[in-house]
């Protein structure tokens, strides 16, 4: 076990840097480059320019920059904003919650749904309940997010007047209550593209788990339906939901920064649209890395699961 976890990490130390590399040039290769903010004053010259190119070392090598950034940010510091002068870490802090809110609530909505249609799909296949999921799927596959977030706004927010139609909170207002008034409607449209996935998903693992001998054995004992389910079925179809739940989160990733921007709400994904707007690169650097880092904890930690719950794999 130990040598499958360094193993692991080592890929993912190697994947972070690759990142990393590609992110930095990227970003300092776009027109204008990181000093594109500061161009669009009508009173900075061109000596002012390399001036400031000079003191933000930008007029290094390219190499030479990101070598010095990588170690900076190795030792904590992620640079800091163009925009408001501030520590990138503690930009980011003040948008984590917001973002972790709205993901972790959407991804237990998504699996609960997901997982029970999954399930009630494989037992009643080929049934009116069957291909009314497969259609439903197929749609919130199809559509956008920000269609379904514009859509709920106008039918709940406009039409019925039922829930708010963005922020996180309202003003002057900070209850638990408030609170989750608001994260309602974000919070079901971040989660119905992933609810597709995922019942599709559990769908098919349960198919595959219902044909097994030793489901027809439990079956020969005599045990009831429910009990073959709950006890034999749905617990072996959902080890490979496991590795689904960790490669989902670049999707709730991406699907928070749309969700994020159409209901304005102050999270991570619609600062990094902010600080692209800014040019503020540092931010979007420390983002891009921050999301990176976090997609590959997520696979990291579903890769450890599933080779604790089934040993072939670690051994593999």
């Amino acid at each position: 076990m130990l040598v499958f976890l360094l193993n692991r990490l080592w890929q993912s130390v190697i994947l972070l840097l690759i990142v990393s590399i590609i992110g930095f040039t990227i970003l300092n290769l776009m027109p204008g480059g990181p000093l594109a903010q500061f161009a669009l004053d009508p009173g900075m010259t061109q000596a002012d320019m390399d001036r400031l190119a000079e003191q933000m070392g930008l007029n290094r090598p390219l190499p030479v920059q990101y070598f010095d950034w990588l170690m900076r940010m190795l030792r904590g510091d992620w640079g800091t904003s163009f925009r408001d002068g501030v520590p990138v870490l503690d930009v980011i802090g003040r948008h984590l919650f917001a973002t972790l809110l709205l993901m972790g609530s959407s991804t237990v909505i998504a699996i609960g749904i997901g997982t029970w249609i999954g399930i009630r799909g494989a037992t009643h296949r080929y049934s009116m309940f069957d291909y009314s999921a497969t259609v439903g799927a197929m749609v919130a596959l199809s559509i956008p997010t920000f269609w379904f977030g514009l859509v709920g706004i106008y039918v709940f927010s406009l039409r019925l007047g039922w829930l708010p139609a963005g922020n996180m909170y309202t003003i002057g207002d900070g209850s638990v209550l408030n609170y989750l008034h608001h994260l309602i409607l974000p919070s079901i449209v971040l989660s119905l593209v992933n609810v597709a996935v995922w019942s599709r998903y559990m769908r098919s693992a349960t198919l595959d788990v219902i044909n097994q001998d030793f489901v027809k054995t439990a079956r020969a004992k005599g045990l009831t339906e429910r009990r073959v389910l709950m006890k034999h079925v749905v617990g072996n179809a959902l080890l490979p939901m496991i590795t689904l739940a960790g490669m989902q989160l670049p999707s709730i990733l991406g699907g928070a920064l749309v969700t994020e921007t159409v209901f304005t709400w102050p999270g991570m994904g619609r600062l990094f649209l902010d600080s692209l707007g800014y040019s503020d690169y540092p931010v979007v650097m420390g983002l891009l890395m921050f999301s990176a880092f976090l997609t590959v904890l997520g696979n990291l930690i579903a890769d450890v699961v599933i080779a604790m719950v089934d040993p072939r794999i670690r051994l593999g």
